[in-house]
């Protein structure tokens, strides 16, 4: 005959299931634990290949218009401001003096300056006289 608990208390069956389902949870929570932080880290490489990848292809793409002779002419005549031979160059001049460029906004009119005008400041600093530091005359 089966024998059955009295008032519903749990029997040593039950209380040893009861242990080695506690012990199971406590046992697999850490593996579980670091599948879920490895899964996390293996999507977030894979969105960094990714947009790694979509970044090669962007260079590869001005790679290929940098091989391009027409493209290198336009970019030396937009940067460097070379004119072809027989072709003139103008410059707008505002009423008070100033190239028409200077009055443009800076987000409309950025033009890099140019090596040779970097270099030819630089000899212009140097033939000058000596900057004077702001320092107080006590030394400190």
């Amino acid at each position: 005959m089966a024998r059955s608990a009295p008032g519903g208390s749990l029997t040593g069956r039950a209380l040893i299931l009861f242990t080695v389902l506690g012990l199971l949870v406590v046992a697999l929570s850490v593996p579980v634990r670091n599948w879920l932080t490895q899964r996390a880290e293996v999507a977030s490489l894979r969105s960094d290949i990714a947009s790694s990848t979509e970044q090669i292809e962007l260079l590869n793409s001005e790679l290929d218009r940098w091989s391009d002779p027409a493209f290198i002419s336009s970019e030396a005549r937009r940067r460097l401001h070379f004119l072809l031979p027989g072709e003139t160059g103008y410059v707008t001049i505002s009423r008070d003096g100033r190239p028409a460029e200077s009055l443009l906004s800076d987000d409309v009119a950025q033009i890099p300056q140019g090596w040779h005008s970097v270099l030819w400041e630089s000899v212009q600093r140097a033939d000058g006289p000596p900057a004077v530091s702001p320092k107080s005359e006590d030394g400190a």
